[in-house]
Formats: structure tokens, sequence, C-alpha cells
């Protein structure tokens, strides 16, 4: 009775949750689309949760707001698919937006933990995702002798998601929501190395400014002694960075300067570059076809592989455009490209008020979260992918979730739980994360 008393312990409805807000935020660099999988899976039994009346539906203003955004988007790709009588065709690439559909009910289930476990479960388990994504980009790069992709199969989306986590260490570093400093520097700079092997310049270019809107964001807290501190870290972080990444930063710059000379001069779109501007070239004219609804969201392989043959002679397909919103554009027209970006609007006015008016940690956290993800996204969503891709799209909603919650969520604990005192909720944090890290709070 005493070992099944304490198995019940160690499985409690919060704990769980804190089980899966580990996996949420390491896996998406090391594993890649398992994270889609273990979020997925959640919101489908927190919906179930709900359903059943074990959970409440926890439908905070801000929440609303954005599941109206997020559902307009929906929305919209099914309505040109409706439009363009093709449903039968599109049905298998409109199945993946289940992932944002689930995004109130996760939310509603997230919000049975604390916002302080959940801030430490963050950022500690983003210090492990940068560890293991530099072993990963190490192995690659030197060993097998390809551009670091992780466990996700592609370069840019690993670089995105080390990005994101890269961004969470500092930002738990200089918020003070985690003490333990030293750790979360040593793995924003393997992080930040990992993104480097990945080649994905434009991602190297988010990761600046995301690290540039932290500092800004926290910027109360590096005044004196911190800001002596903070430039000094700098410089170490350039030298090391010089040190063990120039040559894979010179060799994608000259591959930059190589591809510009080539489109310039000689008009050769068969390189990075030139397969980019020819991929915008085609879906602005398959926008200017169809703007109002677009040409629906199974079209675009089809859209791609015939621009190429018939504007450029070449036989290459792709499954969007390397470009987010026009991919939006071509996929679902204006009003999708409108609804698209209201997502983030929506979600970057909600972080703005709370950083504007709160000084609580873990508001403050949850807003930066948010602006973070937004940055990141829409940085590398301009040459690269915005949404669409299954590893994308299930961090997205884990970092618009898990952020909302912090920034403006409210606490909604199991009625089964609400005797306990809050103490106990701290040490709900699970004891694999402290022996993994050693940290002490």
């Amino acid at each position: 009775m005493t070992r099944l008393s304490s198995l019940r312990q160690q499985f409690t409805p919060s704990r769980i949750n804190n089980y899966f807000s580990i996996l949420c935020f390491f896996f998406p660099p090391v594993l890649g689309s398992v994270v889609s999988f273990v979020f997925n899976g959640g919101g489908l039994s927190s919906a179930l949760l709900i359903a059943s009346g074990k959970r409440r539906f926890n439908a905070d203003r801000p929440v609303i707001w954005m599941t109206v955004a997020i559902y307009a988007y929906c929305a919209s790709n099914l309505l040109a698919s409706i439009v363009n009588n093709s449903f039968a065709r599109d049905a298998p690439h409109l199945i993946p937006l289940v992932t944002f559909l689930f995004f109130p009910v996760s939310y509603s289930t997230w919000s049975i933990t604390q916002k302080t476990t959940l801030t430490r479960i963050i950022v500690l388990s983003s210090m492990a995702a940068c560890f293991a994504a530099l072993l990963m980009a190490v192995i690659q790069q030197y060993w097998i002798g390809v551009r670091a992709e992780g466990g996700a199969g592609n370069p840019i989306v690993f670089a995105t998601v080390v990005c994101l986590a890269v961004v969470m260490c500092v930002a738990g570093a200089l918020s003070g929501v985690e003490q333990a400093r030293t750790p979360l520097f040593y793995a924003a700079l393997a992080g930040t190395i990992a993104v480097i092997y990945s080649g994905s310049r434009i991602v190297w270019l988010a990761l600046l400014i995301a690290g540039i809107a932290v500092m800004l964001i926290n910027r109360h807290r590096l005044r004196g002694r911190n800001a002596v501190r903070l430039l000094l870290l700098l410089a170490a972080v350039g030298v090391v960075i010089a040190a063990s990444s120039f040559q894979a930063i010179s060799g994608r710059v000259d591959f930059l300067r190589s591809d510009w000379g080539a489109l310039g001069a000689g008009g050769n779109y068969d390189t990075s570059l030139g397969i980019r501007v020819a991929l915008w070239e085609i879906g602005l004219k398959a926008f200017h076809d169809m703007p109002l609804f677009g040409h629906g969201v199974g079209a675009t392989q089809h859209l791609i592989k015939q621009g190429f043959h018939e504007q450029f002679a070449m036989d290459t397909g792709f499954n969007h455009f390397h470009n987010g919103f026009l991919t939006a554009l071509v996929q679902a027209g204006i009003l999708g490209a409108v609804t698209l970006a209201a997502i983030f609007i929506v979600a970057a006015g909600n972080a703005a008020r709370v950083l504007r008016n709160s000084n609580d940690p873990s508001e403050r956290f949850g807003a930066t979260m948010i602006v973070v993800v937004v940055i990141t996204y829409l940085t590398a969503g301009m040459t690269g992918i915005l949404i669409g891709h299954d590893i994308l799209d299930s961090v997205l909603m884990v970092f618009m979730v898990s952020g909302t919650y912090l920034a403006s969520g409210r606490h909604v604990p199991l009625l089964e739980e609400q005797a306990l005192a809050p103490v106990m909720e701290e040490r709900a944090l699970p004891s694999v994360t402290k022996e993994l890290f050693r940290v002490r709070p």
C-alpha cells in the first residue's frame, strides 16, 4: 500500500503536467517530431478531460482573443478549400491544423500548474536542450560532415527551436527567475554554437534580435556592476564563437556572396538564394491569380513545380514558398495572411501590456516568451518556414500557451489539490529535473 501510495503521488495530475512540460521544451531540438506527438497527445487528453468534467475550461480574456485569431486562421484555410472545391485534395493538409485547435484546451490543462514551477521547468528544460543540441551539432558537423539539423531533420527548423531555447536561458538568467546563472550562461553559449553550425543565416539574425529584445526587457536589472559583468560575458562569448565557429560562419557568408553574384550577373537561379527568389516570384504570380481566397492549402506543391517548369525551365519542387506570409497568401489569400498576422499581433499586444504594467517575475517571463517566439518566427519566416511544419507548429503552440498563461493567466488548481499548500506545488517539480541539473533554487 505504501508503494502504491507513493506511485500515486508521483503521478498526480500536477506532476504529470510537469513531466509533459519538460518533454515539450526539451524534445524539439533533440527528438524533433516527437514533440508533435507529445503536444497533440496532450491536447487530445485535455479535450477529453474537459469533456468528461475532470478539468475546468479556463477562459481568460487573453486566451479568448488568441483563440479567436487562431480559429479564424484555421477557418480561412477551410474556406479556401471550399471556394476552390478542393476539399478532398486539401484534406490531408488541413489535418495538421488540429494542432492549433488544441490551443484553448491545452491552456486549460497547463493552468493547473503553479506559475513559478512552470517557469523553472521551462528554463531548466531549455538549458538541457541547448547542451544536447550542441552535442548533436558537433557530431553532425565534424563526424558526419553535414549541416547540423539535430533531431529535427531540417537545419532551419533545428536552428529555430534551438534559438528559442537559447533565449529562454538568457531570459531566465537576466530576469532572476533562476538563480543558478552560470549553467544558463554555458547553455546559452552551447546553443548559440549549435545554431551557428546549422548554417541557417536568417536564424542567426533572429537570435541576435531576440537576444537584444530580452536585454531591453530586463534593462532595469542591467545597471552598474551587472552591466559590466554582462559586457565581459558578451566579450567572452564573442571570443569563443569566433574560435569555434569562424569557419562555419565565413563559409555560409561566402556562399551567400557567391549566390548573390551568380543571380545578379548571370541570372542563375540554381542556387540557394536563386531558388528563394524564384519561389517568391512564383508565389507572387499565384497570389495575383487568386488574391482573395487563395488556391487552397493542397495546391502549393503543384503551383511551385509548375512555376519552376514554366518560368525558369527547372525541375524543382517545394512544399512552401520560403516566406511564411507569401505561403499564406497563396494558400488562403488575403484572408489567410491577415488572420495569420492577427495571431502574432494579438500575442504581441498582450505581452506588451504585461511588460508595461506588471512587475511580477513570472508574468514578465511569460510575456518575454511571447516576444521571443514572435520575433524568432517572424524573422525566420521571412526566408524560411513560418508555420506548416509539424515541429514548428507544435513549438509555436507550446510557447503561446505557456507564455500566455504565465503572462496573464489565472492559476486554476484541481479541486482535489486546492487544499494543499502552495509549497507542495513547488515540490512537484519532478525529481528527474533536479537530478539532471543538480541546481538548487
